[in-house]
């Protein structure tokens, strides 16, 4: 492996989008690295590659992401790169990443994984229940949505996106009363101090994979395979591959309301997982455990039979 690690003349390509939270998780990614084989900074060099949904305009856009093109906004582009051999390894959110994967590529790698919860974030409330009826929420997230209408149907949800700073300007706009953020973002980027609080998976169960950073690579290329084997956080892979499980059986997307939330005791899984109608007119949840070795078995069946509970058109608007 020595003859193989990347130098400051030949140094290892990572890919990512050029959000200062994408930075934050790029410069942890090469950290990391460079910790791991005694190497410095100048051997790893961060690429930015803009993506579909860094484009201003859809940027500003009200329109749903799930019908600008879903979880491939943020990632087609990079993938492009990383096949075409313009990068090495490609540095994502996980909470970002569909379930297939492109042909040649694998992500089989994650960083320790942050906090998982959302961050209440607001000018003058405290949480949701101190909203007055018709107080607007902003979010462009279908869970978010449908988990603050199924608690709180008295509330509006009104379409919100954009980096922390346009969110907090929105806000004082008067735009919406309050929004969401995970607070893994707040965290790596050194603004806690932006959440009223973090809200308790209880309340709100959060995103599929919230909080992971996934590192994808070509499938074929051993060296890249060697050095990300290194920083690998083996328990987290284990929580995400019962949650990207469940999320798989649902067949679920950017476009279906799910939340979910795999942890680890001692040699047990816990995975809660809930499935809402999109209008939040209903929630379906479940709660198993087992061993840990079964994780990835244990998504699949709780997605699979919650999709059987739900029945068809669960994920449709209702119009009535």
């Amino acid at each position: 492996m020595t003859k193989d690690l990347p130098t400051p003349d030949a140094p290892m390509k990572l890919g990512t989008r050029g959000s200062p939270l994408a930075l934050a998780q790029a410069h942890e990614t090469r950290d990391r690295l460079a910790a791991a084989f005694d190497l410095p900074q100048a051997a790893f060099e961060i690429v930015v590659i803009k993506t579909t949904g860094d484009n201003r305009a859809m940027i500003a856009s009200d329109t749903p992401l799930k019908e600008l093109g879903g979880k491939g906004l943020f990632t087609r582009e990079i993938e492009e790169a990383l096949l075409q051999g313009g990068i090495d390894v490609a540095v994502h959110s996980m909470k970002d990443m569909p379930v297939e994967q492109p042909a040649g590529l694998a992500l089989d790698t994650c960083l320790p994984r942050e906090d998982v919860r959302d961050a209440f974030v607001s000018p003058g409330a405290a949480g949701l229940a101190d909203l007055p009826e018709g107080a607007r929420v902003g979010t462009s997230s279908l869970r978010r949505r449908a988990q603050v209408l199924v608690a709180f149907p008295h509330l509006e949800v009104v379409e919100f996106r954009g980096n922390v700073q346009t969110r907090l300007r929105k806000l004082d706009e008067g735009v919406a009363a309050c929004t969401f953020l995970a607070m893994a973002g707040l965290n790596r980027l050194g603004r806690a101090d932006v959440a009223r609080g973090p809200v308790a998976p209880e309340e709100m169960l959060p995103a599929i994979a919230q909080g992971a950073i996934a590192i994808e690579r070509r499938a074929d290329d051993s060296r890249a395979a060697g050095m990300l084997e290194a920083i690998h956080d083996a328990e987290t892979g284990k929580r995400l591959a019962a949650e990207r499980a469940f999320l798989a059986a649902l067949d679920g997307s950017c476009e279906t309301p799910i939340g979910g939330l795999a942890e680890i005791s001692g040699g047990t899984l816990r995975l809660r997982g809930e499935i809402l109608r999109p209008d939040g007119s209903e929630r379906l949840t479940d709660d198993r455990t087992a061993p840990v070795e079964d994780g990835a078995a244990l998504g699949h069946d709780m997605g699979k039979a919650l999709l059987a509970q739900a029945g068809p058109g669960f994920f449709d608007w209702r119009t009535a």
